[in-house]
């Protein structure tokens, strides 16, 4: 399995649904007045690959890239 090289976020594309910071908050938060996303963690630990890459699968306005 390949790790996981950076993890980007478009905060305009964003559309607040908060499925990446209730998966992974240790990666992603929300805003509190906005709901928008707010990238914690630019280089997350490798081993979260995987649930990195189906967060941003299921991002419902594609805000979120994996780069390997």
């Amino acid at each position: 399995m390949i790790g996981v090289a950076r993890v980007l976020v478009d905060q305009d594309m964003c559309c607040g649904s908060g499925l990446c910071a209730d998966a992974l908050p240790s990666v992603f938060d929300q805003g509190v007045e906005d709901g928008v996303v707010r990238l914690l963690d630019e280089n997350p630990e490798p081993a979260l690959a995987e649930e990195l890459r189906a967060v941003a699968f299921r991002c419902p306005s594609r805000a979120i890239t994996v780069l390997d």
